[in-house]
């Protein structure tokens, strides 16, 4: 749970001191928000199961209670583990008739500086977006109407909202059986997802929280393709130091 005076009603998004009142005997009654007059977070008494559900249907009260009402801090840990299965995904793409179907041989694969390559140029793409993203709105919010930001709160949102990435592992584990089709619904889901989470996190308009992503995106395809331009590439810099 979040700190106390920090919990947000799931359905209005107010702030609230708290989400339940413990009683003696173990009762406990959930708060009642003064505004809407609904439970401040009903996805208390909720399985987890539901929860991710209504997250995947990017349900504003899911995000709610997620980002404002739980402890959930394994955005870091999700960020790597995609980023490992993108990177993955890229560089089975320049070894596609040449890869063994061997389990096995994944070890081999964490030997191949081209593996790790990629998985920089994952990173640096998605720093680009969280960048591009998070500079758009401090510019619309600090500059042009005078509020502030939560930086990290902000991040925070954005890496959690990138769990959609997490349907990258059936293509890692079936390989070949994935097409760019997919790829694609999988990317633009995990966009919907960020705009969601812009979204709830400052109350705004869904436009706004849309032109955020688009622009993140712009800044993320800018960096990819200068990267992809530069004059050297990670067997150039392999074969400088071995030789």
């Amino acid at each position: 749970m979040g700190k106390e005076g920090f919990y947000r009603c799931v359905e209005c998004s107010r702030k609230a001191a708290e989400l339940h009142r413990d009683y003696s005997n173990g009762i406990l009654k959930i708060t009642i928000c003064e505004s809407c007059q609904k439970p401040v977070d009903k996805y208390i008494e909720y399985d987890p199961v539901i929860i991710l559900i209504d997250a995947i249907l990017c349900k504003a009260q899911a995000f709610r209670h997620i980002l404002f009402n739980t402890g959930l801090n394994i955005h870091w840990k999700l960020c790597v583990f995609c980023l490992v299965c993108e990177a993955y995904l890229r560089w089975s793409a320049l070894h596609g008739s040449e890869q063994s179907s061997d389990p096995a041989d994944i070890i081999r694969y964490t030997k191949e500086w081209e593996f790790y390559g990629k998985f920089g140029l994952a990173a640096l793409e998605l720093m680009a977006f969280c960048s591009g993203v998070l500079s758009f709105l401090w510019l619309w919010v600090s500059c042009l109407q005078g509020g502030s930001i939560e930086f990290n709160l902000l991040l925070r949102g954005l890496l959690l909202s990138c769990y959609g990435k997490v349907l990258l592992v059936p293509a890692v584990i079936w390989e070949h059986d994935y097409s760019p089709f997919c790829l694609g619904l999988i990317k633009l889901f995990v966009l919907t997802s960020n705009s969601q989470a812009i979204r709830v996190i400052l109350n705004c308009s869904r436009r706004l929280s849309l032109v955020a992503v688009c622009f993140g995106l712009l800044s993320e395809t800018l960096t990819a393709q200068a990267c992809s331009k530069l004059p050297w590439s990670i067997q150039d810099i392999q074969d400088m130091w071995t030789s």
